[in-house]
Protein backbone atom coordinates (compact mmCIF):
# COMPACT_ATOMS: atom_id res chain seq x y z
CA UNK A 1 0.00 0.00 0.00
CA UNK A 2 3.39 2.03 0.65
CA UNK A 3 2.78 3.02 -3.55
CA UNK A 4 -0.14 4.21 -3.01
CA UNK A 5 1.23 7.02 -0.97
CA UNK A 6 3.87 7.98 -3.31
CA UNK A 7 2.24 8.34 -6.15
CA UNK A 8 0.70 11.42 -8.20
CA UNK A 9 -2.79 9.64 -7.22
CA UNK A 10 -1.94 10.34 -3.19
CA UNK A 11 -2.75 13.76 -3.39
CA UNK A 12 -6.60 13.27 -5.02
CA UNK A 13 -8.11 10.43 -2.43
CA UNK A 14 -11.80 11.00 -3.61
CA UNK A 15 -10.61 9.49 -7.77
CA UNK A 16 -10.95 5.90 -6.67
CA UNK A 17 -14.68 6.06 -5.48
CA UNK A 18 -15.42 7.74 -9.03
CA UNK A 19 -13.61 4.97 -10.46
CA UNK A 20 -15.90 2.31 -8.75
CA UNK A 21 -18.82 4.44 -9.79
CA UNK A 22 -18.09 4.56 -12.99
CA UNK A 23 -17.07 0.94 -13.30
CA UNK A 24 -20.83 -0.42 -11.79
CA UNK A 25 -22.65 2.28 -13.77
CA UNK A 26 -20.80 0.85 -17.05
CA UNK A 27 -21.58 -2.50 -16.08
CA UNK A 28 -25.21 -1.52 -15.72
CA UNK A 29 -25.93 0.31 -18.83
CA UNK A 30 -23.66 -2.78 -20.56
CA UNK A 31 -26.51 -4.89 -18.87
CA UNK A 32 -30.02 -3.14 -19.73
CA UNK A 33 -28.49 -2.72 -23.28
CA UNK A 34 -27.89 -6.10 -23.88
CA UNK A 35 -30.96 -7.10 -22.72
CA UNK A 36 -32.56 -4.41 -24.95
CA UNK A 37 -33.94 -2.40 -21.75
CA UNK A 38 -34.98 1.08 -21.69
CA UNK A 39 -32.25 3.29 -20.80
CA UNK A 40 -34.49 5.93 -19.42
CA UNK A 41 -33.13 7.52 -16.08
CA UNK A 42 -35.94 5.71 -13.65
CA UNK A 43 -34.81 2.05 -15.49
CA UNK A 44 -30.66 2.79 -14.54
CA UNK A 45 -31.48 4.18 -11.38
CA UNK A 46 -33.49 1.00 -10.75
CA UNK A 47 -30.59 -1.42 -11.56
CA UNK A 48 -27.70 0.73 -10.33
CA UNK A 49 -29.12 1.57 -6.44
CA UNK A 50 -28.47 -1.97 -5.41
CA UNK A 51 -24.98 -2.37 -6.69
CA UNK A 52 -23.94 1.62 -5.78
CA UNK A 53 -24.96 0.76 -2.45
CA UNK A 54 -22.99 -2.46 -2.14
CA UNK A 55 -20.27 -0.01 -3.72
CA UNK A 56 -20.61 2.52 -0.64
CA UNK A 57 -20.84 -0.49 2.22
CA UNK A 58 -17.76 -1.80 0.94
CA UNK A 59 -16.39 2.10 0.59
CA UNK A 60 -17.36 1.75 4.59
CA UNK A 61 -15.32 -1.51 5.32
CA UNK A 62 -12.03 0.28 3.70
CA UNK A 63 -12.47 2.92 6.04
CA UNK A 64 -12.75 1.00 8.69
CA UNK A 65 -10.08 -1.08 8.39
CA UNK A 66 -8.03 1.69 7.54
CA UNK A 67 -7.16 -0.22 3.55
CA UNK A 68 -5.77 2.28 1.21
CA UNK A 69 -9.07 3.20 -1.34
CA UNK A 70 -6.84 2.54 -4.66
CA UNK A 71 -4.98 -1.08 -2.99
CA UNK A 72 -5.81 -4.15 -4.24
CA UNK A 73 -7.00 -5.83 -1.16
CA UNK A 74 -9.24 -2.77 -0.86
CA UNK A 75 -10.81 -3.52 -4.41
CA UNK A 76 -11.71 -7.09 -3.26
CA UNK A 77 -13.58 -6.08 -0.25
CA UNK A 78 -15.54 -3.34 -2.51
CA UNK A 79 -16.47 -6.06 -4.96
CA UNK A 80 -17.44 -8.98 -2.76
CA UNK A 81 -19.54 -6.04 -1.11
CA UNK A 82 -21.01 -4.87 -4.49
CA UNK A 83 -21.90 -8.14 -5.57
CA UNK A 84 -23.35 -9.73 -2.03
CA UNK A 85 -25.11 -6.35 -1.09
CA UNK A 86 -25.84 -5.30 -4.39
CA UNK A 87 -27.65 -8.83 -5.14
CA UNK A 88 -29.36 -9.13 -2.06
CA UNK A 89 -30.92 -5.90 -2.37
CA UNK A 90 -31.95 -6.83 -5.75
CA UNK A 91 -33.94 -10.09 -4.14
CA UNK A 92 -35.46 -8.17 -1.05
CA UNK A 93 -37.15 -5.82 -3.40
CA UNK A 94 -38.10 -8.35 -6.32
CA UNK A 95 -35.72 -7.61 -9.16
CA UNK A 96 -34.24 -11.30 -9.80
CA UNK A 97 -30.96 -13.02 -9.10
CA UNK A 98 -30.48 -15.79 -11.14
CA UNK A 99 -27.71 -17.84 -11.32
CA UNK A 100 -25.83 -16.44 -14.82
CA UNK A 101 -26.69 -13.08 -13.65
CA UNK A 102 -24.61 -13.66 -10.62
CA UNK A 103 -21.71 -14.94 -12.47
CA UNK A 104 -21.57 -12.58 -14.89
CA UNK A 105 -21.47 -9.51 -12.44
CA UNK A 106 -19.23 -11.10 -9.96
CA UNK A 107 -16.98 -11.47 -13.32
CA UNK A 108 -17.45 -7.82 -14.76
CA UNK A 109 -17.47 -6.09 -11.04
CA UNK A 110 -14.40 -8.53 -9.99
CA UNK A 111 -12.78 -7.92 -13.15
CA UNK A 112 -13.02 -3.85 -13.17
CA UNK A 113 -13.46 -2.85 -8.87
CA UNK A 114 -9.78 -4.55 -8.94
CA UNK A 115 -8.61 -4.70 -12.31
CA UNK A 116 -8.03 -0.88 -12.61
CA UNK A 117 -6.21 -0.88 -9.36
CA UNK A 118 -4.01 -3.63 -10.60
CA UNK A 119 -3.31 -1.25 -13.55
CA UNK A 120 -2.38 1.72 -11.14
CA UNK A 121 -0.16 -0.32 -9.32
CA UNK A 122 2.04 -1.50 -12.31
CA UNK A 123 2.01 1.74 -13.47
CA UNK A 124 3.31 3.62 -10.45
CA UNK A 125 5.54 0.43 -9.98
CA UNK A 126 7.13 0.97 -13.49
CA UNK A 127 7.24 5.03 -12.73
CA UNK A 128 9.08 4.30 -9.35
CA UNK A 129 11.52 1.60 -11.35
CA UNK A 130 12.35 4.39 -13.71
CA UNK A 131 13.02 7.18 -11.48
CA UNK A 132 15.83 4.84 -9.42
Amino acid sequence: MVWLFDSPFARYAWWPYLVDLAFVLIFVLIGRSSHGESDGLAGIGLTLWPFAVGTIIGWLGLVGFRWANASIIGGGLVWVASVFIGMLLRAQTGQGIAVSFVIVASIFLGLFLIGWRAVVRAVVRRRARGRA
